[in-house]
Protein backbone atom coordinates (compact mmCIF):
# COMPACT_ATOMS: atom_id res chain seq x y z
CA UNK A 1 0.00 0.00 0.00
CA UNK A 2 2.82 2.68 0.87
CA UNK A 3 4.66 2.01 -2.66
CA UNK A 4 1.17 2.67 -4.09
CA UNK A 5 0.16 5.60 -2.03
CA UNK A 6 3.60 7.02 -3.37
CA UNK A 7 3.31 6.19 -6.98
CA UNK A 8 3.71 2.42 -8.09
CA UNK A 9 2.04 1.44 -10.99
CA UNK A 10 0.20 -1.67 -9.43
CA UNK A 11 0.59 -4.51 -7.40
CA UNK A 12 -0.03 -8.37 -7.97
CA UNK A 13 -1.19 -10.51 -5.11
CA UNK A 14 1.11 -13.38 -4.21
CA UNK A 15 -0.33 -16.74 -5.26
CA UNK A 16 -1.23 -19.70 -3.85
CA UNK A 17 0.77 -22.51 -4.48
CA UNK A 18 -0.01 -23.16 -8.35
CA UNK A 19 -2.06 -21.25 -8.93
CA UNK A 20 -1.61 -18.45 -11.64
CA UNK A 21 -4.28 -16.31 -12.02
CA UNK A 22 -3.11 -13.65 -10.18
CA UNK A 23 -0.72 -12.99 -13.33
CA UNK A 24 -3.38 -13.60 -15.88
CA UNK A 25 -3.36 -9.70 -16.84
CA UNK A 26 0.05 -9.26 -15.99
CA UNK A 27 1.63 -8.64 -19.40
CA UNK A 28 -1.29 -6.29 -20.01
CA UNK A 29 -0.43 -4.52 -16.86
CA UNK A 30 3.51 -4.17 -17.39
CA UNK A 31 2.34 -2.75 -21.79
CA UNK A 32 -0.02 -0.23 -19.77
CA UNK A 33 3.08 1.03 -16.85
CA UNK A 34 4.79 1.35 -20.48
CA UNK A 35 2.68 3.73 -21.74
CA UNK A 36 2.09 5.88 -19.18
CA UNK A 37 2.73 9.18 -18.50
CA UNK A 38 1.71 9.55 -15.46
CA UNK A 39 5.35 9.86 -14.36
CA UNK A 40 6.04 12.63 -15.95
CA UNK A 41 2.59 14.74 -14.64
CA UNK A 42 3.58 13.49 -11.07
CA UNK A 43 7.14 14.79 -11.49
CA UNK A 44 5.73 18.33 -13.15
CA UNK A 45 3.15 18.42 -10.76
CA UNK A 46 3.85 20.66 -7.92
CA UNK A 47 4.22 18.61 -5.12
CA UNK A 48 1.49 19.93 -1.53
CA UNK A 49 3.27 20.82 1.40
CA UNK A 50 0.36 18.84 3.25
CA UNK A 51 -2.62 16.22 3.20
CA UNK A 52 -5.39 18.15 2.10
CA UNK A 53 -7.75 19.31 4.24
CA UNK A 54 -11.20 18.39 4.71
CA UNK A 55 -14.17 20.52 4.45
CA UNK A 56 -15.41 22.17 7.82
CA UNK A 57 -18.00 20.03 8.78
CA UNK A 58 -19.90 23.20 9.14
CA UNK A 59 -19.74 24.19 6.09
CA UNK A 60 -21.46 20.78 4.59
CA UNK A 61 -24.94 19.35 4.67
CA UNK A 62 -25.55 16.32 3.50
CA UNK A 63 -28.39 15.55 1.18
CA UNK A 64 -29.76 12.35 0.13
CA UNK A 65 -27.42 11.61 -2.32
CA UNK A 66 -25.32 8.43 -2.22
CA UNK A 67 -22.03 8.31 -4.13
CA UNK A 68 -20.43 5.80 -6.11
CA UNK A 69 -17.04 5.51 -7.35
CA UNK A 70 -15.13 2.82 -9.40
CA UNK A 71 -11.31 2.66 -9.65
CA UNK A 72 -8.14 0.32 -10.85
CA UNK A 73 -4.72 1.19 -11.57
CA UNK A 74 -3.96 4.21 -9.94
CA UNK A 75 -6.86 4.29 -7.66
CA UNK A 76 -5.28 3.67 -4.19
CA UNK A 77 -3.50 7.23 -4.79
CA UNK A 78 -6.70 8.75 -6.63
CA UNK A 79 -9.14 7.72 -3.51
CA UNK A 80 -6.68 9.04 -0.86
CA UNK A 81 -7.01 12.13 -3.21
CA UNK A 82 -10.59 12.48 -2.85
CA UNK A 83 -11.56 11.61 0.28
CA UNK A 84 -9.01 13.33 2.09
CA UNK A 85 -11.03 16.43 0.83
CA UNK A 86 -14.67 14.63 2.38
CA UNK A 87 -16.00 16.13 5.90
CA UNK A 88 -17.07 13.83 8.83
CA UNK A 89 -20.55 14.68 7.58
CA UNK A 90 -19.80 13.40 4.41
CA UNK A 91 -23.18 11.89 1.63
CA UNK A 92 -22.88 8.30 1.95
CA UNK A 93 -20.12 6.54 -0.40
CA UNK A 94 -19.49 3.27 -1.75
CA UNK A 95 -16.41 2.16 -3.54
CA UNK A 96 -15.24 -0.84 -5.68
CA UNK A 97 -11.28 -0.58 -6.45
CA UNK A 98 -9.71 -3.49 -8.22
CA UNK A 99 -7.60 -4.93 -6.06
CA UNK A 100 -6.02 -8.27 -4.43
CA UNK A 101 -8.14 -10.02 -1.81
CA UNK A 102 -5.83 -9.75 1.17
CA UNK A 103 -5.67 -5.60 0.25
CA UNK A 104 -8.96 -4.42 0.92
CA UNK A 105 -8.77 -4.58 4.68
CA UNK A 106 -5.68 -2.54 5.08
CA UNK A 107 -6.50 0.04 2.57
CA UNK A 108 -9.85 0.64 4.26
CA UNK A 109 -8.10 0.90 7.67
CA UNK A 110 -5.57 3.20 5.83
CA UNK A 111 -7.80 5.06 4.43
CA UNK A 112 -10.11 5.32 8.13
CA UNK A 113 -6.74 6.70 9.55
CA UNK A 114 -6.37 9.87 7.34
CA UNK A 115 -9.45 10.35 6.30
CA UNK A 116 -12.23 12.29 8.57
CA UNK A 117 -15.24 10.07 7.74
CA UNK A 118 -15.52 6.99 8.81
CA UNK A 119 -13.61 4.06 6.19
CA UNK A 120 -14.66 0.34 6.56
CA UNK A 121 -14.34 -2.63 4.74
CA UNK A 122 -17.90 -3.37 3.34
CA UNK A 123 -20.35 -6.33 4.84
CA UNK A 124 -23.20 -7.55 3.97
CA UNK A 125 -26.10 -5.52 5.28
CA UNK A 126 -23.88 -2.66 6.64
CA UNK A 127 -26.81 0.38 6.27
CA UNK A 128 -25.30 3.22 4.25
CA UNK A 129 -25.14 6.25 6.61
CA UNK A 130 -24.02 9.53 6.31
CA UNK A 131 -20.48 10.33 7.60
CA UNK A 132 -19.33 6.09 6.31
CA UNK A 133 -17.76 5.12 3.12
CA UNK A 134 -17.98 1.41 2.60
CA UNK A 135 -15.13 -0.35 0.40
CA UNK A 136 -15.75 -3.09 -1.49
CA UNK A 137 -13.49 -6.47 0.03
CA UNK A 138 -11.80 -7.96 -2.70
CA UNK A 139 -12.28 -11.60 -3.73
CA UNK A 140 -15.39 -13.63 -4.27
CA UNK A 141 -18.40 -11.17 -4.18
CA UNK A 142 -19.42 -8.24 -5.81
CA UNK A 143 -20.57 -4.72 -3.94
CA UNK A 144 -24.08 -3.87 -4.50
CA UNK A 145 -26.78 -1.73 -2.79
CA UNK A 146 -30.17 -2.87 -1.76
CA UNK A 147 -33.47 -2.06 0.26
CA UNK A 148 -34.86 1.05 -1.10
CA UNK A 149 -36.56 2.25 2.05
CA UNK A 150 -33.36 1.91 4.15
CA UNK A 151 -30.08 1.49 1.79
CA UNK A 152 -27.30 -1.00 2.57
CA UNK A 153 -24.79 -3.33 1.15
CA UNK A 154 -25.10 -6.49 -0.36
CA UNK A 155 -22.27 -8.64 -1.33
CA UNK A 156 -23.27 -10.65 -3.94
CA UNK A 157 -21.97 -14.15 -5.45
CA UNK A 158 -21.99 -13.50 -8.96
CA UNK A 159 -19.20 -14.80 -11.60
CA UNK A 160 -16.87 -12.23 -12.31
CA UNK A 161 -17.77 -9.09 -15.06
CA UNK A 162 -15.04 -7.59 -17.28
CA UNK A 163 -12.78 -10.00 -15.75
CA UNK A 164 -13.14 -8.27 -12.55
CA UNK A 165 -14.80 -9.34 -8.81
CA UNK A 166 -15.86 -7.07 -7.35
CA UNK A 167 -17.13 -5.17 -10.58
CA UNK A 168 -17.64 -1.50 -10.58
CA UNK A 169 -20.61 -2.36 -13.38
CA UNK A 170 -22.24 -4.96 -11.08
CA UNK A 171 -22.16 -1.47 -8.16
CA UNK A 172 -22.56 1.31 -10.72
CA UNK A 173 -25.76 -0.96 -11.95
CA UNK A 174 -27.41 -1.13 -8.27
CA UNK A 175 -26.97 1.98 -7.71
CA UNK A 176 -28.73 3.40 -11.22
CA UNK A 177 -31.70 0.79 -10.30
CA UNK A 178 -32.18 1.91 -6.50
CA UNK A 179 -30.78 5.82 -6.66
CA UNK A 180 -31.51 6.77 -9.76
CA UNK A 181 -31.05 10.32 -10.13
CA UNK A 182 -30.33 10.74 -5.77
CA UNK A 183 -27.08 9.42 -6.68
CA UNK A 184 -23.52 10.60 -7.82
CA UNK A 185 -21.30 8.35 -10.16
CA UNK A 186 -17.39 8.71 -10.24
CA UNK A 187 -14.93 6.90 -12.23
CA UNK A 188 -11.47 7.15 -11.69
CA UNK A 189 -8.36 6.06 -13.20
CA UNK A 190 -8.15 2.28 -14.35
CA UNK A 191 -7.10 -0.09 -17.36
CA UNK A 192 -10.20 -1.55 -19.13
CA UNK A 193 -13.89 -0.77 -19.21
CA UNK A 194 -15.51 -1.92 -16.44
CA UNK A 195 -17.73 0.53 -14.92
CA UNK A 196 -18.76 2.58 -18.09
CA UNK A 197 -21.67 0.73 -19.25
CA UNK A 198 -22.75 0.81 -15.25
CA UNK A 199 -22.11 4.45 -15.43
CA UNK A 200 -24.13 5.40 -18.70
CA UNK A 201 -26.93 3.48 -16.72
CA UNK A 202 -26.89 5.87 -13.85
CA UNK A 203 -26.42 8.84 -15.60
CA UNK A 204 -29.58 7.64 -18.14
CA UNK A 205 -31.23 7.08 -14.40
CA UNK A 206 -30.49 10.40 -13.75
CA UNK A 207 -27.40 10.87 -11.25
CA UNK A 208 -24.83 13.32 -11.73
CA UNK A 209 -21.98 11.36 -13.05
CA UNK A 210 -17.91 12.29 -13.04
CA UNK A 211 -15.01 10.87 -14.77
CA UNK A 212 -11.55 11.77 -14.50
CA UNK A 213 -9.43 13.92 -16.50
CA UNK A 214 -6.43 12.10 -19.01
CA UNK A 215 -3.65 14.32 -17.66
CA UNK A 216 -4.16 13.00 -13.81
CA UNK A 217 -5.16 9.26 -14.61
CA UNK A 218 -2.86 6.70 -14.25
CA UNK A 219 -4.07 4.56 -17.00
CA UNK A 220 -7.02 6.94 -19.22
CA UNK A 221 -8.70 3.53 -19.59
CA UNK A 222 -11.93 3.17 -17.82
CA UNK A 223 -12.57 6.72 -17.51
CA UNK A 224 -11.74 7.10 -21.42
CA UNK A 225 -14.35 4.64 -22.48
CA UNK A 226 -17.14 5.66 -20.25
CA UNK A 227 -16.44 9.23 -21.73
CA UNK A 228 -16.86 7.97 -25.61
CA UNK A 229 -19.94 6.24 -24.19
CA UNK A 230 -21.43 9.67 -23.11
CA UNK A 231 -21.76 8.17 -19.41
CA UNK A 232 -19.20 11.52 -18.05
CA UNK A 233 -21.33 14.35 -17.48
CA UNK A 234 -17.71 16.16 -16.69
CA UNK A 235 -14.47 15.28 -16.88
CA UNK A 236 -12.25 17.03 -14.32
CA UNK A 237 -8.61 16.82 -12.81
CA UNK A 238 -8.20 14.62 -9.84
CA UNK A 239 -7.64 17.11 -7.66
CA UNK A 240 -10.90 18.89 -8.12
CA UNK A 241 -12.94 15.58 -7.91
CA UNK A 242 -13.70 15.43 -4.09
CA UNK A 243 -14.93 19.23 -4.09
CA UNK A 244 -17.41 18.80 -6.84
CA UNK A 245 -19.03 15.56 -4.95
CA UNK A 246 -19.47 17.32 -2.02
CA UNK A 247 -21.17 20.72 -4.50
CA UNK A 248 -23.00 18.26 -5.94
CA UNK A 249 -24.52 16.07 -3.17
CA UNK A 250 -25.08 19.19 -0.97
CA UNK A 251 -28.68 19.43 0.32
CA UNK A 252 -30.64 22.74 -0.85
CA UNK A 253 -31.25 25.50 1.72
CA UNK A 254 -34.81 24.66 1.36
CA UNK A 255 -34.41 21.05 1.91
CA UNK A 256 -32.39 17.96 1.20
CA UNK A 257 -32.51 17.35 -2.81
Amino acid sequence: LAALEIGAFDCVGKPAPGDARPFGDLADKVKAAARSQHAAYRAARPEAAAAPQPVPVSEYRAGRKVVAIGSSTGGVEALIAVLQKFPANCPPTVITQHMPPTFTKSFAERLNRICAPVVEEATDGARLQTGKIYLAPGGERHLQIANRSAPCCRLVERDPVNGHRPSVDVLFDSVAELAGRNAVGVILTGMGRDGAAGLLKMRHAGARTVGQNEKTCVVYGMPRVAYELGAVEQQLPLGSIGEEILKLTTARKEGAD
